[in-house]
């Protein structure tokens, strides 16, 4: 979205319209458990692919570099095609259950196009701040930092994680501007239910590429995608209902 005024939704828009029968997509394997299970995993495996074709320079860097502490703000900026990606991968997650007359991929590059510039205002300075706390840990023996002073830094280094992460949730469905989407990221950082779901998907992310690698996350990242809005969708709904003007 690059509009500066919020935008003015008809209807909730995070929630599914009246069922109603479309003609059928590639994907479509009918009606019933099973066929709902075959459309959700076609939807998830096309995600996930669309997921890693996006973050390839992310993916290759991370794997090129190797893991030393004077590599640390370069990982960090090898991160910034990321943000774009994950705001389309979020966007494809609603429109599955939005608009079921819909494709993922049409869904996934939709959202990146609306996206990308609004939420790189973001996501930079963000990893910026993250790159820096993190040079500062890797080198904290040298530079004899405390363990109380590294714990802060960790503690800050999470909060800027999730405040990021909030940031692009709601610039990837609202047309605020880049300061308002930021105060907003702010607020909703006390929403404590919110974000410690945040925090956790940041812990299982880091966890997961620290033990086993990039691509294993690459894996499980439309999965990780579909939980990041599950967490968020409270939020998201509190910003509709609050700070957009409501259709009479």
């Amino acid at each position: 979205m690059t509009t500066d005024e919020p935008t003015t939704p008809a209807r909730n828009p995070f929630e599914p319209p009246e069922r109603r029968k479309t003609k059928p997509l590639p994907g479509d394997f009918g009606e019933g458990v099973l066929g709902r299970a075959s459309r959700a995993i076609y939807w998830y495996i096309v995600l996930t692919l669309l997921l890693a074709l996006a973050s390839v320079p992310t993916l290759v860097i991370a794997l090129l570099l190797a893991p030393s502490p004077s590599n640390v703000p370069f990982i960090a900026l090898a991160f910034i095609p990321l943000g774009p990606a994950l705001s389309a991968a979020l966007y494809t997650v609603r429109a599955r259950y939005t608009d079921e007359d819909l494709a993922p991929s049409k869904a996934f590059w939709k959202g990146y196009r609306l996206n990308w510039a609004d939420v790189l205002r973001l996501w930079v300075p963000a990893l910026v701040v993250i790159g820096i706390i993190g040079f500062v840990l890797a080198f904290a023996d040298t530079a004899g930092i405390g363990t109380l002073y590294r714990i802060v830094l960790g503690i800050i280094g999470a909060l800027v994680a999730a405040w990021a992460l909030q940031g692009v949730a709601i610039a990837t469905f609202f047309s605020f501007r880049t300061r308002d989407v930021a105060r907003l990221a702010v607020y909703y950082l006390l929403m404590v239910r919110v974000v410690l779901g945040v925090i956790a998907l940041v812990l299982i992310a880091a966890t997961v590429t620290w033990f086993l690698s990039e691509l294993v996350l690459a894996l499980i990242g439309g999965i990780w995608v579909w939980f990041w809005y599950q967490n968020d969708k409270p939020m998201l709904l509190d910003v509709f209902h609050r700070f957009t003007k409501q259709e009479d």
